[in-house]
């Protein structure tokens, strides 16, 4: 049991250490990371969709 109090403590004390960002900072790179995910996945799915145009005409179908 100590050993589980003692960690709680470290860590208690590490997160006081940390430089967390502001409401406003949190929020821009949250939409920062939503935006990025938007331009990743439509790069994907056009790529998803030129590989299955050229597969299907390899194929022949």
């Amino acid at each position: 049991m100590k050993k589980i109090i003692n960690y709680l403590k470290g860590a208690k004390s590490e997160l006081e250490k940390v430089t967390w960002p502001t409401r406003k900072e949190a929020v821009r790179l949250t939409f920062v990371v939503i935006g990025l995910s938007f331009v990743f996945a439509a790069f994907i799915g056009a790529l998803d969709l030129l590989f299955s145009s050229l597969i299907q005409r390899v194929i022949g179908q």
